[in-house]
């Protein structure tokens, strides 16, 4: 696969497409959507919820960390992570923008 010329687009384009990769997998839309249903840090439950192995899923949410979708603290030996609010409505917010009203005319195609 070539490299992709990311400097031809604007910083949204670029930010959106990041997200949506982040995104394309969906252990990290599992892992999400137990974050947001818990409503509170989790620390060690997602192997137990998502049957992956722990490695695995510290490489996801890594991922949705770098993203900016969660934030993670460190408490005792374990990482407890959570929806960064921050994050979550700035990705919101984008794919709001991005997915407007389409409005056609009669039958295009």
């Amino acid at each position: 696969m070539g490299i992709t010329k990311t400097d031809l687009f604007n910083k949204k384009q670029n930010d959106l497409a990041n997200v949506a990769k982040t995104l394309g997998h969906p252990a990290r839309i599992a892992i999400l959507q137990y974050l947001v249903k818990s409503n509170t840090c989790i620390c060690g439950d997602l192997v137990d919820e998502l049957g992956l192995a722990q490695a695995t899923i510290s490489q996801h949410l890594k991922e949705l960390k770098t993203a900016g979708l969660i934030k993670g603290t460190i408490e005792g030996n374990s990482v407890c992570y959570c929806i960064d609010p921050n994050g979550w409505k700035k990705c919101r917010d984008a794919f709001a923008m991005f997915f407007v009203e389409v409005k056609t005319k009669g039958d295009c195609c």
